[in-house]
């Protein structure tokens, strides 16, 4: 088992990306609804995480809504060369955490991707996600939609979230899918079969919640693991995470300095055969 891990990822066929990348929705408020308290802290936050070497920033119109993608311009404006944003489209946020609905109509894709493209000072977005498929509108009048911004040049590669294989595929006979987030972690593993098709296809994974939520006997086994290579568990999970599979690219989220130095370290973590076969025996394979 070869347990050594590639640094970077080749996006799209043109994009070459530091695996270690780093995730926006939290600089916003707590509950993702508005303002943070600490404006400067966010964006001293996006600042050091460039500064670390992080040249991917994922981020999406309804975190905030909008505030993110703000602070992103503010931060970072006028961005460095290698810089890659990707942005998403597709939900629509009335209030905090989980008040949001689906919107993939082609109107509101267009008015998401311009206000994202007005609000980042961006002529093209490099990664332009669907935020999720709407199960009101047929999948293909959304993919149509990113197809034709692809063609009219506001768009430069187009990525899919919480998507099944077949959708991919689906997608697929409307524009190249260079990237699928989904929600993963070594605990959390229903959507291997979509990992594995990416990697078949050359398509970056980007997992969220890359450690899954509460307290459970699995996250107590995780930390025991963690305790006993002196690293804490996040790192833990990050590092298994970039040795499971080499077009894995992680975006982890914090508005707090320390912890985004600590996750950046992660990288750092070597895990030998025997340290990834016990990870990995932590949950069973499952399909969706």
């Amino acid at each position: 088992m070869d347990t050594s891990i590639k640094s970077t990822f080749l996006l799209g066929g043109d994009l070459n990306i530091n695996r270690m990348g780093y995730g926006a929705m939290r600089i916003t408020s707590p509950d993702l609804f508005g303002m943070p308290q600490d404006p400067q802290n966010s964006i001293k936050v996006l600042q050091r995480a460039v500064e670390l070497g992080v040249n991917f920033i994922d981020t999406a119109d309804q975190y905030g809504p909008f505030i993110s993608e703000e602070l992103i311009t503010e931060a970072l404006h006028p961005y460095q060369q290698d810089l890659i944003i990707g942005t998403k489209g597709g939900l629509v946020r009335f209030g905090p955490w989980a008040d949001i609905n689906n919107d993939a109509s082609p109107q509101h894709l267009q008015d998401a991707l311009d206000g994202s493209l007005r609000r980042l000072k961006l002529e093209r977005i490099d990664l332009y996600q669907l935020h999720r498929i709407d199960p009101k509108v047929p999948a293909p009048i959304s993919f149509e939609f990113l197809a034709k911004a692809q063609e009219q040049g506001k768009i430069r590669h187009i990525g899919l979230s919480e998507v099944s294989v077949d959708e991919i595929k689906e997608a697929q006979k409307y524009f190249k899918v260079v990237s699928v987030q989904n929600r993963y972690s070594v605990l959390e593993r229903q959507w291997e079969p979509v990992l594995e098709y990416c990697k078949s296809q050359g398509i970056a994974f980007i997992p969220w919640f890359p450690i899954g939520g509460g307290m459970t006997p699995l996250t107590e086994q995780l930390q025991k693991i963690a305790d006993r290579k002196n690293v804490t568990m996040r790192q833990l999970a990050l590092s298994w995470l970039l040795h499971h599979a080499d077009n894995i690219l992680l975006i982890p989220g914090t508005a707090n300095l320390h912890h985004l130095e600590e996750n950046i370290r992660a990288k750092e973590i070597s895990l030998d055969q025997n340290d990834i076969l016990e990870l990995n025996a932590l949950t069973d394979q499952q399909s969706i």
